[in-house]
C-alpha cells in the first residue's frame, strides 16, 4: 500500500489554491468585523453530547467519533460548527441583548455531500443571537449578499423557504413523529406520488394543503398562491409574511420554495441557499434556528449562514499571480535594509540559496535585487 494516498474525499491545499482560500477568509473576516460581527474560535472537538445537542439525526451520521483516552468519553470531530457557535453565546459570553459572531475552521464529515465535495471543508460563517424579529434575518441576508459581492460572484441567486409552513401543516393534522418523516422526505424529493399515498389517510384539509406544497415554488407569486389556497393558520401566515419580507429586498433574486426543508430538525423558521450561475449544489446555507440555544439550556433566537472556503475558491475569480523580487544570499547590511524595506512596503521578496541557481525559474520571480553603483536596485529579471 503507497503510504501517501489519502482517504477518500480528502486532499492537500496546494499553494494556488491556498493562497486564494486565505485571501478570501481574510477578506470575509474583515468584513464580518466592519458590520460588528466578533471572531470566535471553537475546539474541533467536543464531547459527543454537547457537540450533537438540538442538532437533529442528520449531523450525528455525518459525525466521526472516537473515545476521549483521558475520560473515556465519547468524542466527536465537529462536522459543523454552528452548534459550537450556539453554545458559546449560551453559555460562555452569557449576553442579555444582541450578539454577532463569525468564525472560520476545518470541519470533517463522515461522508461527502456530493460527488465532488470534500470531507474536510473550511467553513466560515455569522450568526445573529439574541432577536427573533425578521430584522435580524434581513441583515444576515444582506451580509451574505456583501460577501457573495466582495468574493466576486456574479449574480447570485437565492432559494428561500420556511419550515413553519410544513410544521404548522403537520402538528395540526395530528400527523405523528414517524410518519412526518416519511412526509418530510417524499416532499424533499418532490414525489408527489409518494406524498399523496402517504397522505390518503389524513384529514382532508391537512391532506390538501401537503399535497399542494410541491407546486408553491417561484417567484413572489408563490407567496399569492399559498396564502390563497393554504390553511388560514397564523403560522403559516407569520411564515409568509416574513418570506414576502425578505424575496422583496433580495430585489429579484429570490425564488420561493415551501418544500425546502433542508434542516427541518434543525431550523426554527425561513430557511435559504445561494446558489451561483453553473453550479448545482448551493455555495452558502443558512436560515433560522431559535431551538438550538434552548437545547443548551439557555433559549436565544438564532439565525446565520455558512459557506465552504474551499468551493467558494474554485468558483471566483483567482488574481493574478504576485511577481517576487530575487535576492542573492549576501552578509551585507546594506542588502539585509533593501529587502526589508521592500517586504515592509508589501513586496514578496525570495533569497536565493546557494547551490540552486538552477532552479531559479520555480521560485516565481520576475525582478530582482542586484548592486548597481554600490546601491541595491530593482531590476527585471
Amino acid at each position: 500500500m503507497r503510504t501517501w494516498l489519502l482517504p477518500e474525499y480528502v486532499e492537500d491545499i496546494l499553494p494556488p489554491e491556498a493562497e486564494a482560500i486565505e485571501r478570501l477568509r481574510r477578506s470575509l473576516l474583515d468584513l464580518f468585523a466592519s458590520w460588528g460581527y466578533a471572531l470566535v474560535v471553537p475546539p474541533l472537538l467536543e464531547y459527543i453530547d454537547s457537540l450533537l445537542t438540538g442538532t437533529g439525526h442528520d449531523l450525528d451520521l455525518r459525525t466521526f467519533k472516537l473515545i476521549d483516552q483521558l475520560s473515556g468519553r465519547t468524542m466527536g470531530l465537529r462536522a459543523d460548527m454552528t452548534p459550537q457557535v450556539a453554545r458559546i453565546d449560551a453559555h460562555l459570553l452569557n449576553r442579555a441583548g444582541v450578539t454577532r459572531l463569525c468564525y472560520c475552521g476545518t470541519v470533517v464529515h463522515t461522508r461527502p455531500r456530493g460527488l465532488t465535495a470534500t470531507r474536510e471543508p473550511l467553513q466560515i460563517g455569522a450568526e445573529i443571537y439574541g432577536h427573533a424579529g425578521i430584522e435580524s434575518d434581513l441583515e444576515i441576508q444582506r451580509l451574505l449578499r456583501a460577501a457573495l459581492g466582495q468574493c466576486g460572484v456574479p449574480d447570485p441567486r437565492f432559494d428561500l423557504g420556511h419550515v413553519a409552513v410544513f410544521r404548522a401543516i403537520a402538528r395540526r393534522g395530528g400527523v405523528d413523529a414517524a410518519l412526518e418523516e416519511e412526509l418530510l422526505s417524499v416532499l424533499q424529493a418532490k414525489d408527489k406520488p409518494g406524498l399523496a399515498a402517504l397522505a390518503a389517510a389524513l384529514p382532508e384539509e391537512t391532506r390538501r394543503a401537503l399535497l399542494l406544497l410541491p407546486d408553491l415554488y417561484g417567484g413572489r407569486e408563490a407567496i399569492v398562491r399559498a396564502r390563497q389556497v393554504l390553511p388560514a393558520y397564523p403560522e403559516i401566515a407569520a411564515a409568509l409574511d416574513d418570506l414576502d419580507r425578505l424575496a422583496a429586498d433580495a430585489d429579484g433574486a429570490a425564488g420561493i420554495d415551501l418544500s425546502d426543508l433542508r434542516g427541518y430538525h434543525y431550523h426554527s423558521g425561513v430557511v435559504f441557499a445561494a446558489y451561483a450561475e453553473g453550479l448545482a449544489s448551493a455555495i452558502a446555507l443558512g436560515g433560522r434556528y431559535d431551538e438550538v440555544g434552548k437545547a443548551f439550556g439557555r433559549a436565544r433566537p438564532a439565525t446565520g449562514f455558512s459557506m465552504d472556503l474551499r468551493e467558494l475558491a474554485r468558483i471566483v475569480p483567482r488574481a493574478a499571480p504576485r511577481g517576487a523580487i530575487l535576492a542573492p544570499f549576501a552578509e551585507d547590511p546594506a542588502l539585509a535594509d533593501a529587502v526589508a524595506r521592500l517586504r515592509a512596503a508589501g513586496e514578496v521578496v525570495v533569497v536565493e540559496l546557494p547551490g540552486h541557481e538552477g532552479t531559479r525559474a520555480e521560485l516565481g520571480c520576475d525582478r530582482r535585487l542586484a548592486k548597481r553603483s554600490g546601491r541595491w536596485e530593482v531590476e527585471g529579471l
